[in-house]
């Protein structure tokens, strides 16, 4: 925890990618980290050979249940990422045993003095179908795993006793598309109140009026009371301007008082207040300043409760035909798809991990996050907002027709209001949401009704945002389906772009491409010849489960990153593009999807698997993750992000070259030199002779040198811009490994058990250059109070355990994941060796 600062009556803690509110001692409200000392064991279907398939008992939630051999555990925790992996299960979700039934049991007490107060537990997210007791009582449930829920504890709490609460999870009965990860995989908080006391996710802020010299604040308050008498309420909200570090001003620079009204037993009220705020700093994703407004809420007996959330004040402008504007300025929206997995430590959420993958996307130039598809970790909006990254909230990936068996289909009738109104309270006062998102292709594209109620649903919890959904329907454009929402969203398909914008009925809706490009490829891996198009036609050969980095290949369905540029050029009224995806995750390796596990001859899905499991001869496909990504599993850049960061910051000078400059076996062949920069030309020069002087042509973002013969040496490139030296990059060939370095992204650590520092380890030769062909075999260890959480290659088909300490290079390069023992301190040393290879160490300080 770094600094802490006083504000009437609470601490605020600000933490590293975090903001948690903890309230001083005696304040009526707290919320307390309950991630610790939890116990935990896990059952399995008969059929999942790598694991145990004891059968599950009965009456496990009960207190005289002995958990003493449970395992002993901390959360977040994603019971499926240790693996290990496994070819009889499904690559679609990584191979990895998810599937199950999952128990984790708390043994705790509370204070007598916490006697009449109001209990509550809030889980940010269970996958899945959750069921919930306490001392033996059945509490409540939620199934969808990516919602986050309070239950009630109160009937049921002891105080001065011990608890034991037991949360079953079933994932045997969830169905995804890809890695999903199972268990208590995100942060659980207790929450303790008076009987009066603001509802959960309760205050809802907006800025009807922002100008220049002030603004209007207004604070809509749920208060609810559990009192047995009428009582008389006054709320009061006091405004506090964050700095970077998200420490607020010493003195409110705004406040209002309600008047009272008296809130019968047992029933809840809506406080108003509109508050004047002189000159209000406005968020951005440049400056993404930020405010905070604690809420206190008196009662007969004085303050009964004291509420913090924060926001901005910005202001959002989707038009039909120019684009999207922010506070007034037209900005393209430069964004990605991700999944919510974390790579090698798997669906369980880390605050660090998730702002070590924002840092790259910003370096990258992205400035836009869509959560596909679901909604996210509350701490990723967190970082968002502090970063300046904005986010389509994605809902669900599915309505009433299912893509799975038992996907969400099986829960829409029963759960969707509940799931959808759980997402916008909670997320509603984030600046970085900007766009709310029902869905993703799903099958109900013909059902228009459907489609306008979840939009009224959301609506009738924020009105401040547009509602979108992302189309992959030919018809959906123009069909009438269009218009049951704000903004259309068309995944992929350009070629139904002309159809959209000829149709009036279109002429006042605002477009964006929900999902574009799905260009694949693998880090540092080029075949030849270089063929550019559907790669389900020009795989590299049997065996080979890696894709050409030359970023030409794609599926079916999905373009080059050049030809939906060349859409938006052609029509610049769309403001902008989801990516998929950011990084590589876990499941769904397209094309290498050989799955035919619940497939049948004839369905179109199991004819395609077939035929690549045929074309490969091979039975099982090793990929355990995907090649979508423009930076692999591990956080590395595939070459696609120099192509993305060339069109997305265009005022950075950089160029970058492919191929690796090491191909002994295409000495006199033609080895085609591809060029990314932000600049409009370059000369290309091999072994110091000009190989031409190229310049971008119209809707053109790359440069190729298609007939160049491969000779040893070293291969430049000199980028201008209006006629002026703008950029190089030097490609060369190197000479045999000899040696490891490492790099640490932070040079210390917090001790306090969760934050991680990420270490990449390459393999160079003498002169410190990356050989782009070595896979050795690189062990490592831990001097100091530290330890290894997880390891990772970026290789789609590894099946090395993520927990491994010895992992194999791939193309050169390997991710060691570091933390500091929980209250150490001193320095962590981090060693890596292989045979035949000069080892290398980092040192890591820690920081309590």
């Amino acid at each position: 925890m770094k600094k802490i600062f006083l504000l009437p009556l609470l601490i605020l803690f600000s933490i590293p990618g975090t903001f948690t509110i903890i309230y001083a001692q005696g304040s009526p409200r707290s919320r307390e980290s309950f991630n610790e000392g939890w116990k935990f064991v896990r059952y399995f279907n008969a059929s999942d050979e790598a694991v145990t398939t004891e059968k599950e008992p009965e009456n496990l939630q009960l207190p005289a249940v002995n958990d003493n051999t449970w395992r002993t555990l901390d959360l977040p925790h994603d019971w499926a990422i240790e693996g290990p992996f496994n070819d009889t299960l499904e690559n679609n979700t990584g191979l990895l045993p998810w599937k199950g039934i999952g128990w984790y049991r708390k043994h705790f007490s509370i204070s007598e003095s916490d006697k009449g107060k109001r209990i509550y537990i809030d889980f940010d997210g269970a996958m899945a179908y959750a069921k919930v007791w306490l001392n033996g009582k059945y509490v409540g449930e939620w199934p969808y795993g990516y919602t986050s829920f309070r239950l009630d504890l109160t009937p049921y709490i002891l105080p001065g006793k011990e608890n034991i609460i037991a949360v079953r999870l079933d994932t045997k009965s969830w169905d995804s598309r890809w890695y999903p990860g199972a268990g208590l995989y995100r942060n659980v908080w207790l929450v303790k109140t008076t009987q009066l006391h603001v509802s959960h996710n309760g205050v809802y802020c907006t800025t009807p009026e922002i100008m220049k010299d002030r603004a209007v604040l207004s604070v809509e308050t749920e208060v609810e009371s559990h009192l047995n008498d009428p009582t008389s309420v006054t709320v009061k909200a006091a405004v506090y301007k964050l700095n970077k570090d998200l420490e607020p001003s010493a003195s409110p620079v705004a406040e209002s008082v309600s008047p009272a009204a008296t809130i019968q037993a047992m029933k809840d009220h809506i406080f108003r207040l509109d508050i004047p705020v002189k000159e209000p700093v406005l968020w951005d994703i440049d400056n993404p300043e930020l405010y905070n407004v604690v809420v206190s809420v008196s009662g007969d007996n004085g303050v009964a409760d004291l509420y913090t959330v924060n926001f901005g004040f910005r202001t959002l402008n989707f038009t039909p035909r120019n684009g999207f504007y922010l506070n007034g300025k037209r900005v393209e929206i430069k964004g990605v798809c991700n999944h919510h997995d974390l790579g090698a430590l798997g669906a369980a959420f880390n605050t660090r991990a998730a702002e070590r993958q924002l840092e790259i996307l910003k370096e990258m130039g992205c400035n836009a996050i869509r959560t596909s598809h679901n909604p996210p970790a509350p701490e990723l909006l967190d970082l968002c907002d502090r970063m300046g990254f904005l986010v389509e909230d994605e809902a669900f990936d599915t309505w009433k027709t299912p893509k799975k068996r038992n996907d969400y289909n099986k829960l829409f009738y029963a759960w969707h209001e509940e799931d959808l109104r759980a997402m916008v309270r909670r997320d509603r006062n984030h600046p970085s949401v900007f766009i709310w998102s029902t869905g993703n292709e799903v099958g109900d594209q013909n059902n228009p009704a459907l489609s306008e109620s979840l939009r009224a649903i959301i609506k009738s919890e924020d009105i401040t945002r547009p509602v979108t959904v992302g189309c992959n329907w030919d018809e959906s454009g123009t069909n009438g389906f269009q218009k049951t929402v704000d903004v259309f969203g068309i995944n992929y398909r350009l070629y139904r772009y002309d159809a959209f914008f000829a149709l009036k009925d279109n002429i006042n809706l605002p477009f964006h491409s929900s999902e574009s490009a799905s260009t694949v490829s693998s880090r540092g891996e080029y075949f030849f010849p270089v063929v550019e198009g559907d790669l389900n036609n020009n795989l590299p050969g049997k065996g080979i489960f890696q894709i050409s980095s030359y970023d030409l290949a794609y599926p079916s369905w999905a373009t080059t990153a050049d030809q939906q540029w060349q859409m938006q050029d052609k029509y610049p009224a769309v403001f902008g593009e989801f990516v998929w995806t950011g990084f590589d995750y876990i499941g769904e390796p397209t094309p290498y999807g050989g799955d035919l596990t619940g497939l049948r001859p004839g369905n179109r899905r199991y004819d395609q698997a077939k035929a690549l499991l045929d074309k490969q001869n091979v039975t099982e496909v090793p990929s355990r993750s995907s090649y979508f990504g423009i930076l692999d599993l591990a956080g590395f850049k595939k070459d696609r992000f120099y192509l993305y960061q060339s069109k997305w910051r265009p005022d950075l000078p950089m160029a970058h070259i492919l191929p690796h400059w090491n191909w002994p076996e295409r000495k006199g062949l033609v080895t085609p030199v591809h060029v990314y920069t932000s600049g409009d030309e370059a000369e290309l020069f091999l072994n110091g002779k000009s190989l031409g002087r190229k310049k971008k042509g119209e809707s053109e973002y790359r440069l190729k040198w298609d007939d160049v013969i491969y000779q040893p040496g070293e291969l430049k490139v000199i980028a201008y811009k209006n006629g002026e030296k703008w950029a190089e990059d030097v490609m060369k060939t190197t000479g045999k490994a000899y040696q490891l370095s490492m790099s640490a992204d932070r040079p210390e650590v917090i001790a306090d058990g969760k934050d991680l520092v990420f270490v990449t380890v390459r393999i160079e030769d003498k002169n410190k250059l990356l050989c782009p062909h070595s896979n050795f075999q690189i062990s490592f260890s831990v001097e100091g109070p530290g330890k290894i959480v997880a390891t990772d290659n970026g290789d789609a088909t590894s099946h090395e355990s993520f927990q491994s300490k010895s992992r194999k290079a791939y193309n050169g390069l390997c991710l060691v994941i570091v933390a500091a023992e929980k209250g150490a301190s001193g320095t962590i040393t981090l060693k890596g060796e292989s045979k035949g290879l000069k080892g290398a160490s980092v040192k890591i300080d820690i920081r309590k």
